[in-house]
């Protein structure tokens, strides 16, 4: 098989009950119908939790997160895309949320880097109970913010996943679509692809009458070529 370069890291990211898993599944069963070689990396923190039958304590947190890049990492020396349930990312956040320690988003922010992509998913599910993992309902705002800033902070940019059932995952697909469409492999993403740019209205200044003087239009219009 020729090489393809590095592969597309897919990295979903969320507080608690947002669906991640779920859309990390349904991304991976769908991608992998449409023939690309794709892994689907789940979240260490919970198979931790449950054979130790409690939450990691501060201590134990960076290895957590470091456990998580190494699934990652090595899935992506046999794939073209992974999707990742969560990443290093999830466990600084949750580690300054629950111990006040920022220590570890500077390796969690280099990790997020690489990363060919970034989906958020937003807080409009009901909240579920989930063992240790989760707390409340209440924990989610302030965790989703305390994602955001961190992607801000670091200046990098996501896209956020909304909607219920099947509309989430053709949410996820829309903005997918562009990065993985290939009509040699993935004839289905492609021709999706091709179907939103078809429906676009073509795009056509607003004022293209305008007699301001101002005007951006204008300007663009009137530059030397």
């Amino acid at each position: 098989m020729p090489d393809r370069g590095p592969p597309l890291i897919v990295a979903i990211v969320g507080a608690e009950s947002s669906g991640k898993s779920t859309l990390a599944q349904a991304l991976h069963e769908r991608l992998s119908a449409e023939g690309l070689r794709c892994a689907l990396i789940g979240e260490w923190l919970r198979d931790w939790c449950s054979h130790e039958g409690r939450t990691p304590r501060q201590e134990e947190q960076a290895g957590i997160a470091a456990e998580q890049a190494r699934r990652i990492e090595l899935a992506g020396q046999s794939h073209e895309l992974v999707i990742c349930d969560t990443t290093p990312l999830m466990t600084a956040v949750y580690s300054e949320f629950i111990f006040g320690d920022r220590s570890l988003y500077s390796e969690a922010l280099r990790f997020q880097q690489h990363c060919s992509l970034t989906l958020l998913t937003a807080l409009d599910l009901p909240w579920v109970a989930d063992g240790h993992q989760r707390q409340s309902p209440e924990v989610q705002a302030p965790v989703d913010a305390l994602i955001r800033r961190s992607l801000l902070d670091a200046g990098l940019a996501w896209s956020l996943i909304g909607g219920h059932g099947e509309r989430r995952l053709e949410a996820a697909l829309d903005v997918l679509s562009p990065l993985l469409a290939r009509p040699d492999r993935t004839a289905g993403l492609f021709s999706r692809l091709q179907a939103q740019q078809a429906a676009q209205k073509p795009w056509r200044w607003p004022c293209e009458q305008c007699d301001q003087p101002e005007c951006e239009h204008r300007l663009l219009a009137e530059r030397p070529r």
